[in-house]
């Protein structure tokens, strides 16, 4: 039991790790909780820190959503082995939470989206590269990030569905959409009142 706890609380505390913070002061030296939409996530990333900045953040948050299930899966084998897929689950929602409340960062963060992605990703490969055309379709149209990552995620569940998962994974999806959707109600009042911000790069003055 003990040895399980452990790798559930690694889930959350290797999802806490600021991605956008550290490389954002590491290699550009730059805070990028000071422009933009104020965010440690890609999104802002990439408006700060440009393509590879956004895409490093991107990749390093997804990994950290993988890592998390793979830490749950280790919890189960140690603790629960008939309840395998709920502890990866339970990992993955732990990331999730974690990158969204990181412990480094006074217990805020980012909104989930591309740790979610990892999570999804090692759970629903398939499903996962369904949901992800439809997020670069609708930002790609767009050029709204928050309107793709809240479509792309009340999706989720009906993917799963579709394609016959597991009931635990199908809830999963239904829980971290809801996260996802619940994270971004700010974004939804401002795309109601149109002033929500674009996926453009931030003009130096």
């Amino acid at each position: 039991m003990t040895a399980g706890l452990f790798w559930l609380a690694l889930a959350y505390v290797a999802g806490s790790f600021p991605s956008g913070l550290v490389i954002g002061k590491s290699l550009y030296h730059k805070d990028i909780r000071q422009y933009g939409s104020h965010n440690t996530g890609a999104t802002n990333a990439y408006r700060v820190l440009g393509k590879t900045g956004g895409l490093c953040v991107l990749a390093l948050d997804a990994c950290k959503g993988a890592l998390g299930v793979y830490l749950g899966e280790l919890a189960g084998l140690s603790w629960l082995p008939q309840q395998l897929e709920l502890c990866m689950i339970a990992g993955g929602l732990l990331a999730i939470l974690g990158h969204s409340c990181s412990v480094f960062m006074k217990f805020k963060g980012g909104k989930g989206v591309a740790t979610g992605l990892g999570v999804l990703l090692y759970l629903a490969p398939r499903e996962t590269l369904i949901v992800f055309v439809v997020w670069c379709i609708v930002v790609g149209l767009t050029r709204y990030v928050s309107l793709g990552s809240i479509i792309a995620a009340a999706l989720v569940p009906f993917v799963m569905y579709a394609f016959h998962e597991p009931f635990e994974i199908v809830a999963f999806g239904a829980l971290a959409a809801l996260f996802v959707i619940v994270r971004h109600r700010t974004n939804i009042i401002r795309l109601v009142h149109g002033n929500e911000l674009k996926v453009e790069r931030i003009k130096k003055k």
